[in-house]
């Protein structure tokens, strides 16, 4: 997969590009702006037109020459203002390119732990987990304590990252390299974002690690409606799982758990079905089901279960563990070295 952006051909080592997707930030993004330090680069501010106007506001009080202000003509989530914002620092020469948000949560003197990372070689995004320090987490709203392990275990799923937490958390570091290869057009573009990154990042084979943060709340306002996205979460979630399965099990590889997951599944549907078929004939007819038949129904179910679990230990352990970025330079430092070597035979 591949986007329509291309990076410049010598992106400067160390050059960190700031992503703030703007929407009804008024109350808070000056100051954010302020607390960013000298080791960023470039600044992007992405005023998704917001009603409040917050990338006007920013660009009348604040003096910043690192400040770029971009402007969408409607609003398309903070997936889409990330995009954009991704878009603009690719083209202008950037390394990494880190997202916060402009409300005031996100602490702009952790950019360097989450860009450090990336530029070391050990990473090619980072994420925040504010579940790391337990003592911290008692800070945290109940709900959003409860909602952020459901989603975490539903992510873990469908983006492949077992060893991953809290991922819809906002703060995230991203190497250029990488974001290039992005389908831009096709990530979510609102709420879903963060998880559904994880699930393009996965099909890249991207290392993606957690950068430790604590959680800050003030009067920021949520746009989110638990509610009305639940169902939304639910099928997208279902959605990737089966595609990145696809795409890793069947299209790019094949491994003895590309054998095992389907001959678990069937094993313990049939057996299953099998067991109740005769349980529910047995219970209207009051004879006894024949002991053979349970233990065909019990065999079956548990050499599929065995056989989905070795699968599932399997997927935790595939965990992509060499950076894209450095794979991706070292392609290219090949290739050049083939065309010097062409050049030289002719």
């Amino acid at each position: 997969m591949t986007s329509t952006v291309s990076a410049p051909d010598h992106c400067v080592p160390g050059r960190i590009a700031v992503v703030i997707p703007a929407f009804r930030v008024r109350n808070h993004i000056l100051d954010v702006l302020a607390a960013i330090g000298p080791e960023v680069w470039r600044i992007y501010v992405i005023d998704d037109k917001c009603p409040d106007r917050s990338g006007d506001f920013a660009e009348q009080n604040c003096s910043d020459s690192r400040m770029r202000i971009l402007r969408h003509a409607e609003n398309l989530g903070v997936g889409g203002a990330v995009m954009t914002g991704y878009q603009a620092a690719i083209r202008d020469g950037a390394e990494v390119i880190v997202k916060i948000d402009g409300d005031g949560q996100m602490d702009p003197s952790l950019i360097a732990n989450f860009a450090g990372p990336i530029l070391g070689g050990e990473a090619d995004y980072t994420k925040g987990n504010r579940f790391f320090d337990l003592e911290e987490i008692r800070s945290m709203p109940p709900i959003r304590l409860f909602g952020n392990a459901a989603l975490s275990l539903m992510t873990k799923f469908s983006s492949g990252y077992w060893d991953l937490f809290d991922p819809t958390n906002g703060y995230t570091a991203i190497h250029a390299d990488v974001a290039q290869h992005l389908p831009f057009k096709r990530i979510s573009q609102r709420y879903f974002f963060e998880t559904d990154m994880l699930f393009r990042l996965n099909t890249l084979r991207a290392v993606v690690i957690d950068i430790p943060m604590n959680a800050q709340y003030g009067d920021e306002v949520s746009n989110l409606k638990i509610s009305k996205i639940i169902s939304e979460f639910i099928f997208k979630h279902s959605r990737n799982f089966l595609k990145r399965i696809f795409y890793n099990y069947y299209l790019r590889d094949l491994t003895m758990a590309s054998i095992q997951l389907p001959i678990g599944l069937v094993l313990f549907i049939c057996g299953l079905g099998y067991g109740v078929y005769h349980w529910s004939l047995a219970a209207e007819t009051g004879l006894p089901t024949p002991i053979g038949t349970v233990m065909l129904s019990a065999l079956s179910i548990l050499v599929g279960m065995q056989f989905l679990l070795t699968f599932l230990s399997y997927d935790i352990g595939n965990i992509p563990r060499r950076t894209l970025h450095s794979r991706l330079r070292l392609r290219k430092i090949r290739a050049e070295v083939g065309l010097l070597k062409k050049e030289d035979a002719e």
